[in-house]
């Protein structure tokens, strides 16, 4: 380092015209190249290095020398054959990590929160509660005046506050706010964003620390980087988020053709000076490629004072003009007819500084910072990092926990290979001494080859207690086995240390059997499987809530990015049609997308587990009848699970007050039903009685009728009869007097015929007399003389 370059950061309280010198922007990168890049040891280089061992682990290629310095003896490694790869052990556990992070997708949410955004939302929320608190009102005017006084669909009314809530979260969106996610999401895709996050999340489990970086030109537009934390440089901050960092920077190698394309004003003499006093900084190996050089992209956070002339105009208007922060007018002002105007604002910077040469390639106020229209004094890094577990400057990572037991497993990993080396097989041992004593029995002696090849062969030996002198045989058994497995002991001992370091990385990063289902209990559960890997899950959240952090913050960048692109970019139209081509009906709101300001919310899909329970609940919910199958669809449409189960509640209370009012109007339908079948009843009694009465009266005006009829039958009868008994009695007259005459006539004539026969007889009498008196008499006496009526009926006629 040279004694005559500043190792301190400039002042901040001089003026905006020195800090636009390029003088000052040197002064601003050689004090990050003396915090960052002196010493023999500099912080960039530490960091680096540490970063690249945590890589090594992550990728199961980690040095092995620490391991050889281990089991050498004074560094003598010749009577080892061992197999020094290193065990993938930690890869694994990364790529469960990332995958499963990597695999949850996301959606990014607008909400328009200036003045017009939140002024038209409250309309339409004050809109959809007059519609609700007049709906009694509205039906009555609808049904007897056939007037809609409805501002809203009828149909989608909420039917409560708290489901006009959920209705304002889930539904209601605003034309501005779609074109904005429309925006944002183009953008992204172009950027290919997706591996910008696999990649961010890999840094983030094995570093500890995720960066990105969003950029903006005329010829690319809007557009998010992916950034290695490893070329990083920044103030000291204890924050996770960076968000209290003054500068930031990335270092990057690059080729002198790329730098002189990136420059094209560098002059001939300007690159020959640069790479002939170009000098690696201390710590850079010899053999690097001469045509590179290490170049520092960095931003610089300071303030800047907006002054402006307030003037008093002739005609009585005021008229303001831009000045610099050097203007400063006396406290009393002579003529009166002006005054000053300024306000405290931050700005960026950005530089470009060649470490080596030690020169300023670039210094510039950025076009186009980014500030939100909320917060319009503050300025947004183009740099987006968070560090999730950095103490005091120190970063913490998932990799970094374990890389010690790592070491352990693979020196336990040796140590099983050179038991394994040196164990053998079981053998015999033969003593000869004593198969000299055998005798066969067939005249040969019993060879050691012999008894060899008997005794792997059928495993029977021969031997003999006593020798052929009679004595005691110490090799009466000539074969014995030799049990060579004394290792096997200390085999398992190192099989058990290997699992109990594999156990301690489960238990340093909550990484447990159910998350990675390597050996699940058998006996185990389902549910407590998956409670197992939901804790686990929970262990390594920081990761995932840093990845949406950083996602936030790129969304947010570039929206304000947008607005620059709408307001200030040539190339407005044609993003305008990029982002149309996908939606036509945002075309009109693209036009006007400056003038609003969002905000951004990242809003994660639920994962199969939380899908699981939000189901488990519609699925309790339809056995209980709670709510309908439309509500267990609209249900499962909502990507977010708390307030799918909030919706989930509201349904429930809709459709225990839908049922109780159906109850309610069955029960007043029964009603209304049973006092209509009464009244219906009582009518037709009553109509029963009417017709009975009606009957009645009928029947005894018939039976009036009939006996009118009747009587006036009798009597026509009766005159009938009485004009025929007249006339028979007339004819009755007649024929007894005509009788009567007949019986006169006849008793005249039976007189007459009595006298002639009287006559006669005497006659006759008188002749008998004259005779004789023998004649009998035959007249009656006493019977010829009729007495009483003498009419027929006395004889029955």
């Amino acid at each position: 380092m040279r004694s005559e370059h500043s190792i301190h950061f400039p002042s901040q309280a001089v003026s905006d015209l020195e800090k636009l010198n390029e003088e000052y922007g040197l002064k601003v990168a050689r004090a990050i190249r003396h915090e960052w890049f002196s010493g023999t040891t500099s912080k960039y280089n530490s960091h680096k290095n540490n970063f690249h061992t945590l890589r090594l682990y992550a990728r199961g290629e980690q040095p092995i020398q620490k391991y050889k310095n281990e089991l050498s003896i004074n560094g003598d490694l010749s009577y080892l054959n061992l197999d020094w790869k290193p065990v993938p052990i930690i890869p694994k556990f990364v790529d469960i990590v990332v995958n499963g992070m990597a695999q949850r997708n996301y959606e990014i949410n607008c909400f328009s929160q200036d003045e017009y955004g939140v002024s038209k939302r409250t309309e339409y929320m004050e809109s959809i509660l007059k519609d609700m608190r007049a709906k009694e009102f509205n039906e009555v005017a609808k049904q007897q005046f056939d007037v809609d006084l409805y501002e809203n669909d009828v149909e989608k009314l909420p039917d409560s506050e708290e489901e006009l809530a959920l209705h304002m979260q889930l539904n209601y969106k605003q034309a501005v706010e779609l074109a904005e996610e429309q925006a944002l999401n183009v953008l992204l895709e172009g950027s290919n964003y997706d591996l910008i996050r696999k990649r961010c999340l890999y840094d983030l489990a094995v570093l500890g620390i995720g960066a990105t970086k969003t950029t903006f030109d005329f010829s690319s537009g809007a557009k998010a980087e992916y950034v290695d934390p490893a070329d990083l440089v920044y103030s000291h901050t204890e924050s996770p988020y960076f968000d209290d960092i003054y500068y930031i920077g990335e270092v990057k190698e690059l080729p002198i053709n790329e730098l002189v394309k990136e420059f094209p004003g560098l002059s001939e003499e300007e690159i020959k000076d640069l790479v002939n006093k170009y000098s690696y900084p201390l710590d850079y190996v010899a053999n690097r490629d001469k045509n590179k050089v290490q170049v520092l992209y960095f931003n610089y956070k300071t303030h800047m004072n907006d002054v402006y002339k307030l003037k008093s105009t002739a005609a009585g208007g005021e008229k303001v003009i831009e000045k610099d922060d050097t203007f400063n007018p006396p406290v009393e002002n002579m003529d009166g007819d002006f005054s000053k105007l300024e306000r405290v604002v931050e700005v960026l910077y950005e530089g470009v500084y060649i470490i080596g040469a030690d020169k300023v390639l670039k210094w510039r106020m950025c076009p186009n910072m980014m500030r939100s229209d909320s917060d319009f004094s503050s300025v947004k890094m183009n740099y987006q990092i968070v560090a999730p577990r950095m103490y005091e400057g120190r970063i913490e990572s998932l990799v970094g926990r374990i890389t010690s037991f790592a070491d352990m497993i693979q020196l336990t990993h040796l140590k099983l290979q050179q038991v394994m080396a040196r164990m053998v097989p079981d053998g015999v041992y033969l003593d000869a001494d004593g198969l000299a004593e055998i005798d066969l029995g067939n005249g040969t002696n019993y060879n050691p080859q012999e008894a060899l090849n008997m005794f792997f062969q059928t495993g029977s030996v021969i031997g003999r207690s006593f020798t052929s002198e009679g004595d005691m045989n110490p090799g009466k058994v000539p074969i014995q086995q030799i049990n060579n497995g004394v290792n096997g002991g200390k085999l398992q001992s190192l099989i058990t240390t290997y699992n109990y370091y594999l156990q301690m990385i489960r238990d340093v990063t909550g990484l447990n059997e159910a998350r990675d289902a390597s050996t699940p209990d058998r006996d185990a559960l389902v549910g407590v499987q998956k409670l197992a890997a939901a804790n686990s899950n929970t262990a390594t959240r920081h990761i995932l809530q840093s990845m949406l952090y950083i996602t936030a913050e790129v969304a947010e960048c570039l929206s304000l990015r947008i607005a620059d692109i709408i307001e200030y970019s040539p190339t407005k139209q044609a993003f305008i049609r990029a982002l149309g081509a996908h939606n036509v009906a945002t075309l009109e709101e693209m036009e006007n997308l400056h003038l609003y300001d969002f905000g951004i919310f990242i809003e994660l899909t639920p994962d199969e587990e939380e899908k699981q329970l939000l189901e488990n609940n519609i699925q309790a919910a339809l056995q209980q009848q709670s709510i309908d199958l439309d509500d267990a669809i609209d249900l499962r449409n909502v990507r977010n699970v708390k307030l799918a189960n909030q919706l989930l509640k509201v349904k429930r209370k809709t459709k225990m007050a839908r049922d109780q009012q159906m109850q309610q109007e069955n029960i007043q339908a029964q009603s209304q039903a049973q006092q209509q079948q009464a009244q219906a009843a009582a009518q037709a009694e009553v109509q029963k009685q009417q017709a009975k009465t009606q009957a009645e009266a009928q029947l005894e005006q018939t039976r009036s009728q009939l006996k009118i009829q009747y009587l006036q039958q009798e009597v026509q009868l009766k005159k009938e009869l009485m004009q025929f008994e007249f006339d028979l009695n007339t004819k009755l007259e007649g024929s007894k007097q005509q009788t009567n005459t007949q019986i006169e006539q006849k008793r005249e004539d039976r007189k007459d015929q009595r006298v002639n026969m009287q006559a006669d007889r005497q006659k006759e009498m008188i002749e008998q007399r004259k005779g004789g008196d023998s004649l009998n008499k035959f007249e009656s006496s006493g019977n010829d003389i009729l007495t009483g009526d003498a009419s027929m009926e006395r004889y029955g006629l």
